[in-house]
């Protein structure tokens, strides 16, 4: 491992003003993301979509560092033939590649579930690295409910992060570590504060024991923020003070960023929650994005499978990957939404 290479590559991807695309829907959660626009989808489809955003100039030079895949977009060419992964690169992006293989039940836990996909890990990741993916992405799933997280479910998921974070060093990627605690349920911000600390605390305990470099890493988590069901939603400023307090109790500095999941929120709601922890300041290591809906939803929504708007999907797409640019700097106003509808 290189560790100085890894560290070149985590800091390049959390630079100033600049956050993470993450395009690596599975086929399946695309596919629900088509029906709402009413695109049939499929492998042509998925790439002229995904090729939209990666032909994005703008976007992609100015505020884009870095693009998730999916394991069937790494391997596409654009329409022309252009390697969709070249794409990316010509545009001083970075690729990356989602590695893990979904969820299932976790035995013994009912409600609860494992992230899967530790199985020769190791032979894909050095495919992916020849192809030219130079991070990786594992998302572990916890959700707030009567008597759970378990402790099996927060420890089993975060073991097998750290697994999968040593794993990627090895092979010279930089694993996005993601423990996401979900805001599905009717719990307040104070409840998912408790769990997101518990699993934060326990995912760092385990990469120490696996001996990952935090140098050569990135976090990428959920904010506090109250459950989708509760009565009881914060306000944009507790919730940028709340996950800054649970960050500065769980991240040591020698991370070099933290990059957020929207994780359900809105695109707005995503962006002024960034923007107003930004406004905080003072803290040890850069606060970006690394969104995939909130940055994604307008442009779908423009583009709508459409030859014709291209054009406006990708106006859309620039548009949100500013705003997030902006919020990641701390310098974001809601009249800039306004101004650009």
């Amino acid at each position: 491992m290189n560790l100085a290479d890894l560290n070149k590559i985590a800091t390049a991807m959390v630079a100033p003003g600049k956050g993470l695309l993450a395009a690596d829907e599975s086929s399946g959660t695309i596919k629900k993301r088509f029906d709402v626009i009413g695109v049939e989808s499929n492998e042509d489809s998925r790439r002229d979509y995904r090729e939209m955003m990666f032909r994005s100039k703008d976007a992609m030079t100015h505020y884009i560092s870095g693009v998730i895949l999916y394991d069937e977009t790494i391997w596409q060419n654009a329409k022309d033939g252009t390697p969709l992964i070249k794409l990316i690169e010509a545009a001083g992006s970075i690729p990356g590649i989602k590695v893990d293989e979904g969820t299932q039940p976790l035995p013994n836990c009912p409600g609860e579930l494992i992230t899967v996909g530790l199985d020769k890990l190791a032979e894909r990741l050095a495919k992916y690295y020849k192809q030219g993916a130079r991070f990786a992405k594992w998302r572990a799933v916890l959700d707030i409910g009567a008597g759970i997280p378990s402790y099996a479910a927060i420890h089993t998921n975060a073991h097998a992060l750290a697994r999968y974070a040593a794993l990627c060093q090895a092979a010279q990627i930089v694993p996005i570590v993601e423990p996401e605690v979900l805001m599905d349920g009717d719990h307040d911000i104070d409840r998912c504060f408790e769990v997101t600390e518990f699993a934060l605390k326990e995912t760092f305990q385990q990469l120490y024991y696996q001996k990952v470099a935090l140098e050569g890493m990135i976090l990428k988590p959920n904010m506090a923020i109250a459950g989708k069901k509760s009565a009881k939603q914060a306000s944009v400023d507790e919730v940028a003070e709340k996950t800054v307090r649970l960050l500065k109790r769980c991240v040591p500095a020698a991370v070099p960023g933290i990059a957020f999941l929207s994780g359900g929120q809105s695109d707005e709601d995503a962006t002024a929650h960034l923007d107003a922890m930004n406004k905080i300041g003072g803290l040890p290591w850069p606060l970006t994005f690394s969104y995939g809906r909130a940055l994604q939803a307008a442009p779908q929504k423009a583009w709508s499978g459409k030859t014709e708007n291209v054009a406006a999907g990708q106006q859309a797409f620039t548009h949100r990957a500013q705003m997030n640019s902006l919020a990641s700097k701390g310098e974001w106003k809601s009249a800039l939404e306004k101004k650009a509808a």
